[in-house]
């Protein structure tokens, strides 16, 4: 599916295959000599990937990509947008190699991070403000699911994932850090101690400098994942000495999950440790990831490379926040559009701020399903740079639906529709092959759209009154309408009749004309293609709505 597409990638735009060529030149300079890199690139760009990886054994481990997920809270938005662009470069990457080269992504749980705060909203607060401190994996589970609550969160997390399909490697920090995979990263963080503190002891406050350390050691008594300074270091021993305040003067190793550590450091060395090469962060993250990449470059790793991506904004342009809920859940986005659509919005521009909120669904949901059909006639070389070769990897789906989702909720709206059935029932003269088996898409729009209608438009619907040129412009629709034979289901013969309608009345400009059709008709300030909403809605009932319009009964 991703093979044969070398010469293609290599001149594609879409930002995805931007960063597939900067991950392939930064592995390129990371495993290669100067003579050697040059020789693999141009069997590459030949098309000969399989051959590169033959001859330079330094290509030969797979390329590593990762994002990162903190459990303290359920997996939001931006943990979903973080995997399915990371999966979109990764699918870049695999076409820009011929599809020769493994990949691997990993998605890190920092689950051995300490609990620092009850969020909104969880059940059972005041057992959660009693393990305050302990690593999210020694929380206790307020759910009373899963052994823990950073169990329970990283749970839903690969639930989530797995049902959009990602492949990826869970990874957990608890187990990882104890299973003994960082301890010779770890050793050496321990070595370069004074390094790693001149990287980051400017970046802090004069209190906090005054009790920073690297290190956040265990306590062997409460369990506690203690802010508290490295006292003494015993690199023979592999060892911290600190003082524990429940405990007194304590030493423990720094291997083996007696410690875990600050927030920049543990990126770094999961950079080193693993060998990521690849990993994107959000725009808030900048600081995080220069100070990171100095301390991975000073453990004698290769930070990753990757870029930052903008911040969600809420309705009112404002930045969104867990705490103040003025966010939009995945669950809420799947409530009322589908999966795919979500993976469009992702896609677009992601390097400029994008509001989220529940009005770009509709939106979203039609675009992605408009690009489907623009990528049956493209051209390859077209087809690659379009959204939906991203968004399902190569291989978009080759059917949509008939109608648009913004139809779907418009007929939901006039036909006061409540159910699925009503629904089918309105398609079986339009449509009368259609059904939900043949149809699958068109069969989940109508539950989007039936709930959309029911929790957002249907409180927000405002009729107005026609004025007199729009009242004798909608009877003369009626009339024209009513001349038709009444079984008519072509939606362009009705849409040529509207277009005359707003000639004739000297409607300037003519996206007036259609602008009273919705607010009038629809309640709404825009709306479907008209001729297609009435040919699907039937012809005598669009002809009693534009006469009830007319009469002034819908804005009553």
């Amino acid at each position: 599916m991703l093979q044969n597409l070398e010469t293609l990638s290599r001149e594609a735009r879409s930002w995805p295959f931007e960063q597939a060529r900067n991950l392939l030149a930064h592995v390129l300079k990371k495993r290669l000599s100067d003579a050697d890199r040059a020789v693999a690139q141009s069997l590459i760009d030949a098309g000969k990937a399989d051959e590169a990886l033959k001859q330079f054994e330094g290509l030969g481990r797979p390329v590593i990509l990762e994002t990162g997920y903190g459990p303290s809270g359920l997996p939001h938005m931006g943990t979903f947008g973080e995997v399915a662009r990371t999966t979109m470069v990764r699918n870049a990457f695999r076409a820009l190699t011929g599809d020769h080269w493994e990949t691997k992504l990993i998605a890190f749980s920092d689950d051995m991070d300490g609990f620092r705060k009850v969020p909104e909203g969880i059940p059972n607060p005041e057992m959660l403000r009693e393990d305050l401190h302990l690593p999210l994996t020694k929380v206790r589970d307020p759910f009373g699911t899963h052994e823990s609550f950073g169990a329970h969160n990283n749970a839903r997390l690969r639930a989530f994932l797995d049902s959009f399909g990602f492949d990826y490697e869970f990874m957990s920090s608890s187990e990882t850090y104890k299973s003994g995979r960082f301890d010779e990263t770890l050793l050496l963080m321990l070595e370069r101690y004074d390094a790693i503190m001149g990287i980051m002891l400017p970046t802090l406050g004069e209190e906090r400098r005054a009790t920073y350390s690297p290190f956040l050691p265990i306590s062997p008594i409460t369990g506690h994942v203690l802010q508290v300074p490295t006292l003494e270091r015993n690199l023979e021993k592999g060892t911290i000495v600190f003082d524990d305040p429940a405990g007194g003067r304590t030493e423990v190793p720094v291997t083996g999950g007696h410690v875990k550590l600050q927030w920049k450091p543990d990126w770094a060395m999961r950079w080193t440790a693993l060998d990521v090469d690849y990993e994107m962060a959000g725009k808030d993250l900048i600081e995080s990831v220069r100070e990171s990449g100095k301390i991975c470059r000073a453990l004698d790793g290769s930070p990753p490379v990757g870029f930052n991506y903008e911040l969600f904004l809420d309705v009112e342009g404002k930045k969104i926040s867990k705490s103040k809920g003025n966010g939009l859940t995945m669950e809420e986005w799947l409530r009322y559009g589908p999966p795919e659509s979500l993976s469009w919005y992702m896609f677009q521009s992601p390097k400029s701020a994008k509001s989220l909120h529940f009005g770009v669904i509709p939106r979203a949901t039609d675009d992605w399903m408009s690009f489907v059909e623009q990528f049956k006639t493209q051209e390859p070389n077209k087809q690659i740079d379009n959204a939906v070769w991203s968004i399902h990897g190569g291989n978009p789906p080759e059917t949509t639906s008939p109608v648009s989702f913004s139809l779907m909720m418009n007929l939901v709206g006039v036909a006061n529709a409540s159910s699925k059935e009503q629904l089918w029932a309105y398609f079986a003269k339009y449509l009368p092959e259609a059904t939900p088996e043949n149809e699958p898409l068109l069969d989940r729009l109508m539950d989007y759209a039936l709930n959309y209608y029911e929790d957002f438009v249907k409180p927000s619907k405002v009729y107005r009154l026609p004025t007199e040129q729009e009242k004798t412009a909608l009877l003369d629709l009626a009339a024209r309408l009513k001349a038709l034979p009444q079984d008519t289901t072509d939606g362009e013969i009705i849409q040529n009749e509207v277009y005359a309608v707003g000639k004739e009345h000297n409607f300037e400009p003519l996206r007036a004309w259609f602008g009273a059709l919705y607010e009038v008709l629809l309640g709404a300030s825009q709306g479907p293609r008209f001729g297609s909403f009435a040919a699907i809605y039937g012809l005598p009932q669009t002809i009693e709505l534009i006469e009830k319009g007319a009469r002034g009964e819908l804005a009553a």
